[in-house]
Protein backbone atom coordinates (compact mmCIF):
# COMPACT_ATOMS: atom_id res chain seq x y z
CA UNK A 1 0.00 0.00 0.00
CA UNK A 2 1.50 3.15 -1.15
CA UNK A 3 -0.63 5.39 1.21
CA UNK A 4 -1.93 8.75 0.51
CA UNK A 5 0.09 11.78 1.39
CA UNK A 6 -2.38 13.87 2.95
CA UNK A 7 -2.87 11.10 5.24
CA UNK A 8 0.81 11.18 6.03
CA UNK A 9 1.29 14.87 6.41
CA UNK A 10 -1.82 14.84 8.63
CA UNK A 11 -0.36 11.64 10.98
CA UNK A 12 3.07 14.02 10.95
CA UNK A 13 1.95 17.51 11.72
CA UNK A 14 -1.14 17.03 13.37
CA UNK A 15 -0.62 14.02 15.70
CA UNK A 16 3.19 14.25 15.53
CA UNK A 17 3.92 10.32 14.37
CA UNK A 18 6.04 9.55 11.99
CA UNK A 19 4.22 6.28 10.96
CA UNK A 20 0.93 4.30 10.75
CA UNK A 21 0.66 1.15 13.40
CA UNK A 22 -0.26 -1.96 12.33
CA UNK A 23 -3.65 -1.88 10.28
CA UNK A 24 -4.50 2.00 10.81
CA UNK A 25 -3.35 3.01 7.72
CA UNK A 26 -5.53 0.40 5.30
CA UNK A 27 -8.34 1.64 8.05
CA UNK A 28 -8.01 5.57 7.69
CA UNK A 29 -7.83 4.75 3.73
CA UNK A 30 -11.10 2.86 3.24
CA UNK A 31 -12.66 4.96 5.87
CA UNK A 32 -11.65 8.22 4.40
CA UNK A 33 -12.39 6.85 0.58
CA UNK A 34 -16.53 5.96 1.86
CA UNK A 35 -15.83 2.66 3.62
CA UNK A 36 -17.51 1.24 6.93
CA UNK A 37 -15.29 -0.16 9.32
CA UNK A 38 -15.64 -2.42 12.75
CA UNK A 39 -12.32 -1.35 14.24
CA UNK A 40 -11.07 -3.84 17.41
CA UNK A 41 -7.79 -3.46 19.02
CA UNK A 42 -6.78 -2.94 22.29
CA UNK A 43 -6.69 -0.55 25.04
CA UNK A 44 -3.61 1.83 23.39
CA UNK A 45 -3.97 0.32 19.84
CA UNK A 46 -4.97 2.86 17.93
CA UNK A 47 -8.18 3.50 17.66
CA UNK A 48 -9.05 6.62 17.91
CA UNK A 49 -6.97 7.77 15.38
CA UNK A 50 -8.98 5.48 12.85
CA UNK A 51 -11.85 7.91 13.25
CA UNK A 52 -9.96 11.25 13.50
CA UNK A 53 -8.08 11.33 10.84
CA UNK A 54 -10.67 10.59 7.98
CA UNK A 55 -12.45 13.53 9.94
CA UNK A 56 -9.33 15.56 9.33
CA UNK A 57 -9.25 14.32 5.71
CA UNK A 58 -12.74 14.60 4.68
CA UNK A 59 -15.24 18.02 4.20
CA UNK A 60 -17.69 18.30 6.69
CA UNK A 61 -17.69 17.48 10.73
CA UNK A 62 -17.13 14.13 11.89
CA UNK A 63 -19.84 12.77 14.55
CA UNK A 64 -18.39 10.56 17.27
CA UNK A 65 -20.49 8.95 19.81
CA UNK A 66 -18.67 8.09 23.35
CA UNK A 67 -20.53 6.97 26.76
CA UNK A 68 -17.45 7.87 28.51
CA UNK A 69 -17.40 11.65 29.35
CA UNK A 70 -13.90 11.90 30.76
CA UNK A 71 -11.81 10.07 27.56
CA UNK A 72 -14.35 12.87 25.07
CA UNK A 73 -13.02 15.39 27.20
CA UNK A 74 -9.01 14.32 26.93
CA UNK A 75 -9.53 13.54 23.31
CA UNK A 76 -11.10 16.99 22.94
CA UNK A 77 -9.04 18.78 24.47
CA UNK A 78 -5.84 16.86 22.77
CA UNK A 79 -7.32 17.24 19.34
CA UNK A 80 -7.84 21.23 20.42
CA UNK A 81 -4.22 21.18 21.87
CA UNK A 82 -2.97 19.94 17.84
CA UNK A 83 -5.17 22.89 16.59
CA UNK A 84 -8.19 20.60 15.34
CA UNK A 85 -11.63 22.44 15.54
CA UNK A 86 -13.45 19.82 18.42
CA UNK A 87 -15.76 19.90 20.97
CA UNK A 88 -18.31 17.80 23.08
CA UNK A 89 -21.75 17.70 23.91
CA UNK A 90 -22.38 15.84 26.84
CA UNK A 91 -24.29 16.03 30.56
CA UNK A 92 -20.83 17.73 31.80
CA UNK A 93 -21.73 20.97 30.18
CA UNK A 94 -23.75 24.22 31.14
CA UNK A 95 -26.76 25.03 29.04
CA UNK A 96 -24.75 27.99 27.71
CA UNK A 97 -21.96 25.63 26.19
CA UNK A 98 -24.15 22.98 25.04
CA UNK A 99 -25.75 26.06 22.72
CA UNK A 100 -22.15 27.59 21.82
CA UNK A 101 -21.38 23.88 20.61
CA UNK A 102 -24.26 24.00 18.77
CA UNK A 103 -23.87 26.88 17.28
CA UNK A 104 -20.09 26.24 16.50
CA UNK A 105 -21.44 23.15 14.64
CA UNK A 106 -24.48 25.23 12.48
CA UNK A 107 -21.89 27.46 11.25
CA UNK A 108 -19.57 24.49 10.01
CA UNK A 109 -16.75 25.61 12.77
CA UNK A 110 -16.06 22.12 13.85
CA UNK A 111 -13.96 18.88 11.87
CA UNK A 112 -15.31 16.94 14.98
CA UNK A 113 -18.06 16.32 17.90
CA UNK A 114 -18.45 14.30 20.22
CA UNK A 115 -21.48 13.89 21.77
CA UNK A 116 -22.58 11.47 24.31
CA UNK A 117 -25.37 8.38 23.48
CA UNK A 118 -28.10 9.92 25.59
CA UNK A 119 -28.00 13.12 23.33
CA UNK A 120 -28.95 11.66 20.42
CA UNK A 121 -32.11 10.76 21.43
CA UNK A 122 -33.07 14.38 22.10
CA UNK A 123 -35.28 16.32 19.59
CA UNK A 124 -32.79 18.82 19.49
CA UNK A 125 -29.91 16.80 18.39
CA UNK A 126 -31.96 14.84 15.77
CA UNK A 127 -33.41 18.13 14.15
CA UNK A 128 -29.64 19.43 13.22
Amino acid sequence: MHGDPAALKVLQEVFGFERFRGPQQAIIEHVTGGGDALVLMPTGGGKSLCYQMPALLRAGTAIVVSPLIALMQDQVAALIQNGVRAAYLNSSLEMHEAMEVENRLRAGELELRYIAPERLATARVQMR
